[in-house]
């Protein structure tokens, strides 16, 4: 064990106390593994990558959906140095190629449903020497691969040899691209066992508390701020392969889950489902979300048919991602801020790319910076995008968010928007999030996104993209923001576009960049209404 714990540390400290402890529950396999069961596979797939020829710092990607699988991955990539490197599921080849070739991963683990991807990337991928496929369980494994599960027989069951140190890279999480091509953030051990900390803390997280892992396991959201946390302190974890919301109820009605991660779309699909079902949810305690405050009404429905009390994580993939909560005391009274800092986090609000002494008054709007023990390193191979965004100030490093945002006369935090998401229009600085909120609060709107369209005469104009019931127009949502009293007219969208879906990264977070630019699948026509 090095002076401070690693992540393989923090999974053997549970596993001195609770050995027989549930530690992995994944009904899709019908396993059920307590902590010494969990430990044991995970030491040995770690040998038997050691065997495979992967060494301390080499990279072994995934690209898998979320299993049992997932976790014995990274936790035998942090018992032996290997650095983790999870790509999103939903990739295609083209997108693979790019990650796994940034990375110079020597090692890709996949599945039967992101096989076809995988083999798509792979006559371009230069540093890849072995390919693992996780469906050797059920399926024949191809030519060009190795089985899992034959993998992780092979292996010996004690502790793998080496050195494992806090200051080991531990993770290369690849941002989710709400801006452009992803970048990979690099992550040390010691940054998460920080991280674990606050979430145990936040969550008030015990040993008998049961996890529910519905949100991508490849994401710093779910892995971060859920199983690794539920892991150190030594609780249980149901894993669903993907996100249903009806499967989920039940999973809470069987398993007596008490805790739960979710963005706030999928909080309002289970608010939605559990309002016209009959399972019993009532073991759930606590729910935690992160991505985007939680709309008024999905917060008051989920209160309703779920639990009472929730957390709101604020951040992202670079500070861990969590770096501002917002309590379960906090959820009504200040509604829509994102919160107060961690533990041991600085939070200061500055011109938008100026120095962090240039803080701006109580109450205006400026970027948010952050400093926190779980801030990454680096991004991996890009200099300067690094230098961008963490800058030294009086020996405390800030990572520049991009995000736009205030505090209150008490200190809580109100994200505007993003920096590149501001629309100017006439003159004026639009925000989309406030436009977004009035038109969320109309029945017939399931989903909103509010972006600027190049105008001539205004410069841009205010767009709306939504998802909602089939017999609402652009002149209904145009009277319902003409009424609201909580948007000045020249802030009220001017063209609607009507969709069936939103481009969203891992975390549920809109892909803005995506509408702006009209990567979108269908030809969309839009409705316009009086200026």
């Amino acid at each position: 064990m090095s002076e401070q714990p690693t992540i393989g540390d923090t999974l053997e400290g549970a596993v001195d106390r609770y050995p027989d402890r549930d530690a992995i529950v994944y009904p899709r396999k019908d396993q059920r593994w307590t902590y010494a069961d969990f430990d044991e596979r995970v030491n040995r797939l770690a040998n038997a990558l050691l065997e495979a020829g992967i060494e301390k710092g080499d990279r072994v990607a995934t690209v898998l959906y979320n299993g049992s699988e997932m976790a014995l991955t990274v936790y035998a990539c942090s018992k032996i140095g290997a650095v983790f490197t999870p790509l999103n599921f939903r990739l295609p080849a083209g997108e693979i190629e790019y990650i796994v070739n940034d990375a110079e991963a020597e090692m890709i683990l996949f599945e039967s449903a992101t096989q076809e991807a995988v083999e798509g990337a792979r006559p371009n991928l230069e540093s890849v020497a072995e390919y693992v496929f996780i469906d050797d369980d059920r399926e024949a494994v191809p030519n060009y691969a190795n089985g899992f599960y034959g993998l992780l027989e092979s292996g010996s069951a004690d502790r793998p040899a080496g050195s494992v140190m806090e200051d080991d890279v531990y993770a290369f999480i690849y941002t989710s691209g709400t801006t452009g091509r992803p970048k990979g953030v690099v992550h040390e051990h010691r940054d998460m066992v920080e991280h674990n900390l606050l979430n145990i803390v936040e969550l008030n997280l015990t040993r008998d508390d049961v996890g529910l892992s519905v949100m991508p396991l490849y994401h710093c959201a779910e892995l971060h701020c859920s199983l690794f946390s539920r892991i150190h302190r030594g609780a249980a974890n149901v894993i669903h392969h993907e996100f249903d919301p009806n499967a989920a109820l039940e999973a809470i009605e069987d398993h007596g889950v008490t805790v739960l991660f979710a963005a706030p779309t999928a909080w309002n699909a289970l608010s939605r489902s559990a309002a016209e079902s009959d399972v019993d949810v009532s073991s759930l305690r606590i729910g935690l979300y992160g991505a985007a405050p939680m709309p008024e009404q999905v917060l008051e429905n989920c209160m309703e048919h779920l639990c009472e009390d929730y957390v709101q994580a604020y951040g992202m993939t670079e500070i861990g991602p969590a770096g501002v909560f917002q309590s379960p005391d906090d959820q009504l009274p200040k509604q829509g801020c994102a919160g107060l800092p961690a533990l041991n986090h600085r939070l200061r609000v500055v011109e938008p790319d100026a120095d962090p002494d240039q803080a701006v008054d109580e109450g205006e709007i400026g970027e948010i910076l952050i400093a926190g023990p779980c801030t990454m390193r680096e991004y991996w191979n890009r200099p300067e995008a690094t230098t961008r965004s963490l800058r030294d100030a009086d020996g405390t490093t800030w990572y520049y968010t991009g995000d736009l945002g205030y505090r209150d006369d008490d200190g809580y935090l109100f994200v505007v928007d993003r920096k590149d998401d501001m629309i100017v229009s006439g003159g004026e600085n639009i925000y989309p999030t406030e436009i977004e909120d009035v038109l969320f609060a109309h029945d017939a709107v399931a989903e909103a996104a509010v972006v600027g369209e190049p105008d001539e005469e205004w410069g841009e104009l205010v767009v709306a993209y939504v998802v909602a019931d089939d017999d609402i127009t652009a002149a209904d949502l145009d009277s319902f923001t003409l009424e609201s009293d909580q948007l000045a007219d020249f802030k009220r969208p001017r063209k609607y576009y009507f969709v069936d879906d939103l481009p969203k990264n891992p975390s549920g977070k809109i892909q803005k960049f995506k509408l702006r630019e009209g990567e979108t699948d269908i030809e969309l026509e839009a409705e316009t209404v009086p200026s």
